[in-house]
């Protein structure tokens, strides 16, 4: 007589992120001129955090944050050169040890400066991290470099349909070209990456057979600059009305911010409007792509045991104070979406101050596995079971260029080298008046609260 092993009923976990979402582009946050119909219902059944913050504004940091639970001064990813330091467990090893299937699809960056992800995306290194199941994909401007020599599957992907070259050649021509310049992809919808990646993630959720619990990372490439969305997509926005850009005459903001200002000036007002056009059917078509990945998993029938979470890994100014992508610490760019559903978790939004990075807690403790390490990241899951609950009194973002501490009420961007900021959120939430100078009482005390955040 055989005796049959127990299934693991243990949740699974779904962890979406987008690259580059900013946290006010999204349907249910009252951005009336965004399309997200599966973001904004993905949020109507379950907990919408409003004041999420990236450890970092910028892909490698925030994303080895995530994975380490720890921030970047700790394991020295200040920027994008960075690699995941070895000595540091990732939760996807304490998942795959715990007894997880451990999936990737999309976009890691624990690794950054080796740019060779292999024909397949499952490169040794990618065990070694804890995946079970990876497909590393090449991040948007890393896969546009990968003419003649392919550096990952999404470019052996299209070298295969014979769109390689084509698509390489467009991305010399952006790569050339001003931060605001914009126009549709040369790739037809179904070829380009995220729908890649939504399809080979899809694959995995529907090839789970229940006999143990498994936790997917998908991690789409866009809305990252450039600006190129199918033309599908741009076609629903292409006259559509945008809102104006944050207009900033840059009196007290620092010399390195007037200076990328500088650098990125030029657009007119219609070009401006196109650029968040473009960025915005992007968000368009990774909204499809997350209804297709939640469609995929009704049907395998495991929806109910299944705790599914959104974010990005930073934010992008979109034109904001007149600047573009990311690597600075206002609004825009630091704040992030996120979304929570799962059993046991209510319908609501929370204030709560949160950091990306405490996702990494949080999938652990569903899971019913302890960290190994202390971590500076704290579990979300009081708050999801409570959303009217307190979490943190403050948040920590950073590169080598500053640092910054965002409470409820002040931010105070720390620059290294150069003057610092201090902005009043619930009275200049756009943040044009630097009082640094004004609120010498405020500036100490934020800089104290820094400095136990670093220590």
């Amino acid at each position: 007589m055989t005796l049959a092993r127990a299934r693991d009923q243990r949740p699974n976990l779904l962890l979406i992120m987008a690259d580059q979402h900013r946290y006010d582009w999204l349907g249910v946050a009252g951005a009336n001129w965004v399309r997200t119909p599966h973001l904004d219902a993905l949020a109507g059944r379950g907990v919408r955090f409003t004041q999420t913050t990236c450890n970092a504004p910028l892909c490698a940091p925030s994303r080895i944050s995530l994975a380490s639970g720890l921030q970047p001064h700790r394991v020295g990813a200040m920027g994008n050169n960075a690699f995941y330091p070895r000595h540091v467990p990732t939760y996807y090893q304490e998942l795959r040890d715990a007894g997880y299937r451990v999936g990737l699809v999309g976009k890691l960056d624990l690794h950054k400066p080796d740019t060779f992800n292999g024909r397949r995306g499952n490169l040794p290194l990618l065990y070694s991290y804890g995946f079970t199941d990876p497909v590393e994909c090449e991040g948007k401007m890393h896969a546009g470099s990968g003419w003649p020599e392919p550096h990952g599957p999404y470019n052996h992907y299209l070298q295969e349909r014979g769109r390689l070259q084509a698509f390489c050649e467009d991305y010399r021509k952006r790569g050339r070209a001003k931060a605001w310049y914009a126009e549709d992809s040369v790739l037809p919808t179904e070829d380009w990456e995220d729908c890649y990646i939504a399809r080979r993630a899809a694959e995995f959720i529907a090839g789970q057979d229940g006999d143990s619990p498994w936790h997917l990372f998908v991690s789409f490439v866009g809305p990252h600059d450039p600006w190129d969305p199918p033309a599908e997509y741009a076609e629903h926005f292409r006259r559509r009305p945008m809102p104006q850009p944050v207009a900033d005459a840059m009196d007290g903001k620092p010399q390195w911010i007037e200076r990328k200002a500088r650098s990125q000036a030029g657009a007119s007002p219609e070009e401006v409007a196109t650029v968040r056009r473009q960025y915005t059917a992007a968000l368009e078509l990774i909204d499809a792509q997350v209804g297709l990945l939640l469609d995929t998993l009704a049907k395998t029938g495991a929806a109910d045991n299944t705790y599914v979470f959104y974010t990005s890994d930073h934010g992008e100014m979109l034109g904001d104070h007149g600047l573009y992508q990311k690597s600075v610490f206002y609004e825009p760019a630091v704040r992030v979406p996120l979304l929570a559903v799962g059993p046991g978790i209510p319908q609501a939004e929370s204030g709560a101050l949160v950091e990306m990075s405490d996702l990494h807690p949080t999938l652990l403790e569903l899971a019913g596995v302890s960290p190994r390490i202390p971590l500076d990241a704290r579990s979300l899951w009081p708050v999801l079971r409570d959303p009217a609950a307190s979490h943190r009194i403050n948040t920590l973002s950073q590169l080598t260029s500053a640092r910054c501490l965002r409470t409820d009420h002040y931010k105070l961007i720390d620059n290294i080298n150069d003057r610092p900021e201090l902005y009043d959120l619930q009275e200049d939430p756009t943040e044009g008046r630097n009082l640094a100078e004004q609120r010498p009482d405020v500036l100490a005390e934020m800089r104290r609260a820094l400095g136990r955040r670093l220590l």
